[in-house]
């Protein structure tokens, strides 16, 4: 297996693929054009990335079977295309959540004691201990949290460490799972948002996220309150941001970007970080050694079990529920043919085949099949492949919609 890693990767991860025999091509300054044509002169099976943008032109440049984004997001990876091409795309999620926490809190943190104003005139050779004496502090306010999955989950311990209260928001939380982590529910990201000194957001990128931090969050939140963002930069509505932040008096710590160049370095121009009461640090949420060390480990695990099983850990673009109206459940005898017939009738019918599983029995002497099918087969066709081959023991069709 042809592995290239177009991002910078451990050596650990290195190490740990080729102990598994793959052949390693490492570039971790492939983009754009020139990771086109290293797809296609390759004949790589496996793309490893982190930050890098993975376009169809890319996926259409050669024959990879599997994508692996060395981190938890995938919104850099053009999943449409993958999954249209058969290509699996993975994630390492999770292994990330404490040095994404960890930035968040050094974030507020910063923006309460306004520690990169004091580094910059103490560094111009000025002292001004009466204006930095002022400071909020963060002990007894509420942080507010919009999305409480992994690295939502790590924000509330150190907040209570902090003796901070939490209210929070999630798709998936629910009064009693929120009772259960030790925070306050709210129905709705404005009910958190009016709720909170500090709002945190820890949101997946997708289709249905995309803004969802707008003007009516900014609009509930208090005067002078702190505002955090280490997830995606799309989730949120840099002109509402700007606003609040010129009009309410709003401080922000963002560690991502609505536009972030796609190198590692180069020029940047977001208006927002020219902004006062802005601090911004370089999508470094990330890129702790612990964390680079633990995602690592985690590509050479989904590398390994697709090696070796053709299973992919942590598959993100397989389809839930296939479009399948209909099963057949074929029990016959475990002999060579029994398959070949089933299917040489299913494609005379012109039934497309959605999902399909072959079960052996103890023994090995019989299997049964369960095939998904986009239409039912007609009465003649069970027929014809129940009658026509003498090792299937039982037809039956299954209504998946009834």
């Amino acid at each position: 297996m042809k592995i290239l890693i177009a991002d910078k990767f451990e050596d650990s991860g290195r190490e740990g693929l080729k102990a598994l025999g793959c052949e390693i091509i490492y570039n971790p300054d492939l983009k754009d054009d020139a990771l086109v044509d290293a797809i296609k002169t390759s004949s790589a099976d496996v793309l490893v990335v982190r930050s890098t943008k993975v376009t169809a032109p890319m996926l259409e440049a050669g024959n990879l079977s599997l994508i692996v984004r060395a981190g938890a997001g995938y919104n850099t990876i053009d999943v449409k295309t993958a999954s249209a091409r058969g290509i699996y795309v993975s994630n390492c999620p999770g292994k990330n959540s404490i040095a994404v926490a960890e930035l968040a809190f050094a974030l507020i943190a910063a923006l309460d004691r306004r520690i990169a104003d004091n580094v910059v005139q103490l560094r111009e050779g000025k002292w001004n201990k009466k204006e930095f004496s002022k400071a909020k502090g963060l002990y007894g306010r509420t942080l507010g949290l919009i999305g409480v999955g992994k690295i939502g989950q790590q924000m509330i311990p150190r907040a209570k460490a902090f003796g901070m209260p939490v209210v929070a928001w999630s798709r998936s939380l629910t009064p009693e799972k929120a009772q259960a982590l030790g925070v306050q529910y709210k129905a709705s990201p404005a009910d958190v948002a009016g709720a909170c000194d500090i709002l945190s957001v820890h949101l997946a990128m997708k289709p249905e996220t995309q803004g969802i931090i707008n003007d009516k969050i900014f609009a509930a939140m208090r005067p002078g309150s702190y505002f955090i963002n280490t997830s995606r930069g799309e989730v949120v509505d840099q002109n509402a941001l700007a606003d609040a932040i010129q009009q309410k008096g709003v401080r922000a710590g963002l560690d991502v970007f609505a536009k972030e160049p796609t190198a590692a370095a180069g020029d940047f121009d977001d208006s927002i970080v020219k902004l006062p009461n802005v601090y911004g640090t370089h999508h470094i949420g990330a890129s702790t050694d612990q964390a680079q060390e633990a995602i690592a480990a985690e590509t050479v695990r989904i590398v390994k079990i697709y090696k070796e099983t053709g299973q992919v850990p942590n598959v993100v673009n397989i389809c839930k529920q296939s479009p399948a109206t209909y099963m057949l459940v074929v029990r016959h005898r475990d002999r060579p043919g029994v398959l070949a017939h089933v299917f040489d009738h299913i494609k005379a019918a012109e039934i497309n085949v959605q999902e399909m599983e072959n079960v052996v029995f103890d023994g090995a002497e019989a299997a049964i099949a369960r095939i998904h099918l986009d239409q039912a087969p007609s009465s003649d066709v069970l027929d014809q492949i129940r009658n026509g081959n003498g090792d299937i023991i039982e037809l039956t069709l299954i209504n998946l919609k009834s």
